[in-house]
């Protein structure tokens, strides 16, 4: 049964990206090319590749590098040793972590970076999204000559997480860490209020309504769910399972604007009208504001990532749940997490470091590191046919509901004016739910500039 897991694991994630920064001169032998791909070794736009000569990928002198990620102050701890575990393992590479802020903020630095052409990590964690807006740049080092050099075995990660890092082809990336959406909920309260979790779309209305406290002037005092507002992420899967496409397989237009979607945006306004949850927006404090309503009790569920687990175990006196998103025509959801890619324009030498410290990140050792300290899920099949890796989810037995439907989940949306696509959709929703606009002009508002979007992309 665990090797079955492992299996369906590897089969299901996709991961992110990982950046770093730029120093010390060139000893490899590839040539910049105009484009910031190497002639030789293939950036994101490179030309075939030559055979592979393994010496083209070797540091050979001291070199400092920065690492540019995404990791929040939970996860301090785990960077702090995760780069003084690798920088005291050998003695060529020296490795300087850079918390740069959220995922967008480190693509707005990256991007701006790579347009400048200085000032670029050496490697990057970014969110999964971003591998074909990356790719399609250039931005990206193609990595498969220094898996070639190397015999990186990638294929312990599984076709599907390795396909979720890949653009036109071409290894752009590797995977890193793997979360997924997840309904966490109160136990506890669950048990005394005689709630069992919703597991279908049509099922919710009673959650809602039976998992709502008021006070007697109305108000609301425990809410059932709190839906995320500053990702479009944590609630696409609802439009997805009920067979909305976001992005037509003609790759020019979204079903966002039609009737079915019309009516899941106007349910969740229902939900947030009757005090039943509330959408938190997409201000700076709306993940913290979420996160302490259900530490505090002021909420049954809250929907977030996986990897909070460690974070709402610490720091919650009641006993977490794990609750897959109800579903509808389908249950799927979605990776999420972070990939690792080289940023084209960067020296040889710099690439060959950060190629090296990329390889330790996702080594088998520190993945289950990252996966112990962090809440992420083990990514590597290998890792959990280990003992380390059967006694992960016993550790974590809230994690038997992600187990349970591995099967269920699906690399994101990949499209390379996704970042845009994002920003009108959570943005417009945010308006309908806060300022209880009209919801079927807001969707066709919002299908309207998506598909604009898509015409020029």
């Amino acid at each position: 049964m665990r090797k079955k897991v492992a299996l369906l694991l590897a089969a299901a994630m996709v991961a992110g990206a990982v950046s770093g920064c730029s120093g010390g001169g060139s000893t490899g032998k590839a040539a910049v090319n105009a484009g910031g791909g190497s002639s030789d070794n293939g950036g994101a736009e490179a030309s075939e590749a030559a055979p592979v000569d393994p010496a083209n990928y070797e540091v050979t002198e001291p070199i400092t590098i920065k690492w540019w990620h995404a990791l929040e102050d939970q996860y301090s701890a785990t960077v702090d040793k995760v780069v003084s575990d690798f920088n005291n393992s050998q003695d060529l590479i020296t490795v300087e972590a850079e918390y740069i802020g959220s995922y967008s903020k480190l693509n707005e630095a990256l991007v701006a970076a790579h347009a400048a052409g200085t000032d670029l990590p050496a490697l990057t964690v970014e969110s999964t999204p971003y591998v074909a807006e990356y790719g399609a740049g250039g931005l990206t080092e193609d990595l498969t000559p220094y898996i070639e050099a190397s015999g990186y075995d990638v294929e312990d990660f599984g076709d599907g997480m390795i396909e979720a890092a890949k653009y036109n082809g071409k290894q752009v990336s590797l995977p890193f860490l793997i979360s997924t959406q997840i309904m966490y909920y109160n136990k506890d309260m669950a048990d005394e209020m005689g709630i069992t979790m919703p597991t279908t779309w049509d099922e919710m209305d009673a959650f809602m309504e039976k998992g709502t406290k008021k006070a007697a002037d109305g108000t609301t005092e425990v809410y059932a769910s709190i839906i995320p507002g500053w990702d479009q992420w944590y609630f696409e899967t609802f439009y997805l399972n009920q067979g909305v496409k976001i992005i037509n397989d003609d790759q020019v237009t979204t079903d966002l604007g039609d009737e079915k979607a019309v009516a899941i945006a106007q349910k969740i306004q229902d939900w947030c009208n009757a005090g039943y949850t509330y959408w938190t927006g997409t201000a700076e404090d709306a993940s913290s504001n979420m996160r302490q309503n259900f530490i505090s009790g002021k909420a049954l569920s809250v929907v977030h990532t996986s990897s909070l687990y460690n974070n709402y175990v610490d720091q919650c006196d009641f006993e977490i749940g794990m609750a897959w998103l109800p579903g509808a025509d389908t249950k799927k959801q979605e990776i999420g997490g972070c990939v690792l890619l080289i940023p084209s324009k960067n020296d040889q030498a710099t690439k060959n470091a950060a190629w090296q410290f990329l390889q330790y990140l996702c080594s088998k050792d520190v993945n289950m590191t990252w996966a112990e300290g962090t809440g992420y899920m083990p990514t590597r099949k290998s890792v959990l046919e280990t003992e380390e890796g059967k006694a992960f989810l016993e550790k974590k037995p809230a994690f038997q509901a992600i187990f349970d439907n591995l099967d269920l989940i699906y690399p994101r949306i990949q499209h390379k004016g996704w970042s845009q696509l994002a920003t009108i959709w959570k943005n417009i929703m945010a308006e309908v739910m806060m300022e209880n606009g009209d919801v079927p002009a807001g969707m066709e508002q919002m299908a309207d500039e998506i598909n604009d979007v898509l015409a020029d992309a």
